[in-house]
This record gives C-alpha cells, sequence and structure tokens, in this order.
C-alpha cells in the first residue's frame, strides 16, 4: 500500500450509508444469485454486531461484517474490497480487525464462508476447513 494511500483511507467501526454499500455490494457479483434489493441489505446490516467501513477520502472502498451473539459463536461476512484497492493488504488489515474484536470479546468460535479460491487467504490466518467429521449443513430456499 502506497503512502499516499494510507494517507487517503479511514478505518470506521460504523456502518456505511446503504447507498454506498449497495454500490460496494454490486461489485462482488453475489447479486446475480441473491437478488438482494437495497431495502434487504440495509435490514441484513443494521443488525451486524460488528461492523467496519473503509474509506478512501468520502468514497466506501471497503467493508466487513461480524454476526455474532456476542460470547461463544461469531460469524464473519461481507468481506468486501473494491475491485479496484485489492490486492493492497486492506482485505488483511479488514479480517484481522474483526477477528480481533472476536476474540477481544472471548469469542471462541470464529467462522465464516469462503469461496474455494479464497481459502489459502483466509487459511494465512489461521482458518481451517470443517473437518470431514463435522462439516456443518445448511439450508437455501427461493
Amino acid at each position: 500500500m502506497t503512502d499516499q494511500l494510507k494517507s487517503t483511507l479511514k478505518f470506521k467501526e460504523e456502518l456505511p450509508e446503504i447507498k454506498d454499500y449497495w454500490e460496494l455490494f454490486q461489485t462482488t457479483g453475489w447479486n446475480r444469485e441473491y437478488n438482494f434489493s437495497i431495502q434487504d441489505l440495509a435490514n441484513a446490516i443494521k443488525n451486524s454486531w460488528f461492523s467496519i467501513s473503509i474509506y478512501d477520502s468520502e468514497i466506501l472502498i471497503g467493508f466487513g461484517r461480524v454476526i455474532a451473539d456476542g460470547v461463544h459463536h461469531a460469524l464473519i461476512v461481507d468481506l468486501i474490497i473494491h475491485p479496484n484497492y485489492q490486492g493492497k493488504g486492506l482485505g488483511s488489515k479488514l479480517l484481522e480487525r474483526l477477528v480481533t474484536k472476536c476474540t477481544d470479546n472471548k469469542i471462541r468460535d470464529i467462522q465464516l464462508f469462503a469461496a474455494k479460491d479464497k481459502f489459502a487467504f483466509y487459511e494465512n490466518f489461521g482458518f481451517e476447513k470443517r473437518p470431514i467429521n463435522a462439516p456443518g449443513m445448511q439450508l437455501n430456499y427461493k
């Protein structure tokens, strides 16, 4: 990350304006499958236990959040870095802050969803694939 970029970045422990989040969320391609409305996303993020927004000047370029019970379980979701800012260490900084918030609160079970091509990124932070004897289950409906 360049010194010039560092000087314009701000990490804020707050939810972004929904229109800004909507624009950032669209860069992921996730909405092609989920087809969320802007109101769906507003409702989702307002129920976060913890969130961090990254701004370059006043432009939202990164976001991550945690859904948690605050004691035992936490799920890191929506870790997004705008494509123009990827590869600069921002995803790592964001993930570190999310994990630190959990560990500072003594949350021992921290989980996340990861695309197959992102496994190595998360493994660098100590995350492991769920064991075969406890792979987990999910229920999806449309």
